[in-house]
């Protein structure tokens, strides 16, 4: 099997990377020239990578072509882009749709949009299909966990869910610089509140049939410091203004 990669930027490398250091079976993985700086880190990193002249070269050199361009860049050039019968064409694009998708393909090719994570290349994390597809569950199931969606409406809430990582990013980011501020070594910091969080989402991951209220209610006592923090946070309306966020991503996604 050789895999192909139109686009070259961070979720492309993850999960590339991620690939390379699962037991996948392939035989090449041919990248686009665009980002030369990632594409060359990635080649000097695995063995079996080759940087391609153009996007028309990743898909000479491939039987699934994986599509990790933005949105804008991909209505640009992937109609020019002449694709192989039997191919089969995994999208990263968030708001190009299945429908669009095969308009500008022209050609009856399977294709499954997907949506991966950062965490891929550590061979962890979900990844959002649809249409569900048998091949390709298989095969993001060896780098992390697939979750096959039905319809593609509904698929856009996990388009939306992805928009919220930078925000997570963030939180930690304030709190470890909360931290240094308090003459906490930056490093340390960082490995606490990282520990933490992570710990944290293991433990309820564990537990995942367990209503996720729950942990909010036992990780409190009346009064307590948990009590104090989940309370002030409420009232000042941060937990909604992160709901009207996903909500206005998804209308975003929709309109597409």
């Amino acid at each position: 099997m050789k895999l192909g990669f139109i686009g070259t930027g961070n979720i492309v490398s993850d999960v590339v990377t991620g690939i390379c250091k699962s037991k996948i079976k392939y035989k090449t993985i041919t990248i686009s020239p665009r980002n030369k700086e990632k594409s060359k880190k990635l080649k000097k990193k695995f063995k079996k990578i080759i940087i391609a002249k153009n996007n028309q070269d990743v898909i000479n050199n491939s039987d699934w072509v994986f599509l990790g361009v933005l949105p804008e860049i991909g209505e640009k050039i992937l109609p020019k882009l002449k694709f192989k019968n039997k191919q089969i064409i995994v999208s990263f694009i968030s708001t190009i749709n299945y429908k669009k998708l095969k308009k500008i393909v022209k050609k009856k090719l399977k294709i499954v949009r997907a949506i991966p994570m950062p965490p891929i290349r550590l061979g962890k994390g979900p990844i959002a299909i649809f249409p569900p597809d048998r091949q390709v569950k298989s095969f993001f199931n060896k780098i992390g966990t697939t979750v096959e969606i039905k319809n593609e409406k509904l698929s856009n809430n996990f388009w939306a869910i992805s928009g919220t990582m930078a925000s997570f990013y963030e939180l930690v980011k304030v709190l470890s610089d909360w931290l240094v501020k308090r003459r906490l070594k930056r490093i340390q910091a960082q490995q606490y509140i990282t520990s933490l969080y992570s710990a944290l989402a293991e433990l309820a991951s564990v537990n995942s049939k367990k209503p996720l209220s729950n942990f909010v209610s036992e990780s409190q006592t009346p009064g307590g410091l948990n009590w104090q923090g989940v309370n002030e946070l409420r009232k000042a309306g941060y937990y909604r203004s992160m709901e009207n966020s996903v909500n206005n991503i998804l209308k975003r996604l929709n309109k597409k």
